[in-house]
């Protein structure tokens, strides 16, 4: 425990994460693209991925249940098998790249992301079986490799889908399932120790505590307001951890 709490920034750590599980409480993602950059600039890549998929396991408890209910199983369930066969390759393409052009990534990432969500892009076609088998192949990779794991299914996928209570539970049992192969792969594959489990323990209270104050705040008819407060703190997050800035 004493090592984890000299984990380099942790404070910002802690602050970041609570910040996230507001958005991710109301909106159901997130949390990656808010976390993430900040972490990246304490962390090793592999140490952020973990503790982003760590932590979202833990927070799957809050929001889990009552999205299960709501979510469109077999479309979901298309999504996690394509990502959890993908997952491995994103995590060893994360080895294979320096830390900085991942930081790098992970803002191109975004920035793409919330330019296309901002703009009000959406997907006019239908997306069949293969369409939805390259989309969570395509968030299995990215996840494995950046610790992002909804931003390809938002803008890929999600644009195109009109209830926002449909959206926000489809999203939070794919990234809940995608959470799941993540860190059994880090696990299994020695990628993660004990010290970086006991920062993940530290960061999950306040996360937790946060999505639910988030659920409680979600209502629909106040869309507009969550997605730009939303697209308010992941810009910001993404600007104050550019690399151009160290």
């Amino acid at each position: 425990m004493s090592a984890a709490l000299e984990t380099p920034g942790l404070a910002w750590l802690l602050l970041t994460i609570s910040v996230a599980g507001l958005v991710r409480g109301f909106t159901g993602f997130g949390t990656a693209m808010i976390f993430v950059p900040i972490g990246a600039q304490f962390l090793p890549t592999a140490d952020v991925v973990f503790l982003m998929a760590t932590t979202g396991v833990f927070s799957t408890a809050a929001l889990f249940p009552s999205a299960w209910k709501q979510a469109d199983k077999s479309e979901v369930g298309a999504l996690a098998m394509a990502a959890g066969i993908t997952v491995p390759i994103g995590i060893w393409m994360m080895m294979q790249l320096d830390g900085l052009v991942l930081r790098w990534l992970v803002s191109v990432v975004i920035g793409v992301t919330l330019v296309v969500v901002i703009t009000g892009w959406r997907w006019q076609g239908k997306i069949g079986w293969p369409g939805r088998f390259a989309i969570g192949g395509a968030a299995g990779t990215v996840g494995g490799m950046t610790g992002l794991t909804g931003p390809v299914v938002i803008v890929f996928y999600l644009a195109n889908v009109r209830d926002v209570s449909r959206v926000r539970a489809n999203t939070i049992v794919f990234l809940a399932a995608l959470d799941v192969v993540i860190v059994t792969n880090l696990v299994f594959g020695g990628f993660a120790g004990m010290e970086t489990l006991m920062v993940a323990l530290m960061l999950s209270l306040p996360y937790l505590i946060t999505t639910l104050i988030g659920k409680a705040l979600f209502d629909p008819k106040l869309e507009k307001i969550y997605r730009v407060a939303s697209y308010s703190v992941i810009g910001l997050a993404v600007l104050t951890s550019l690399p151009l800035f160290d």
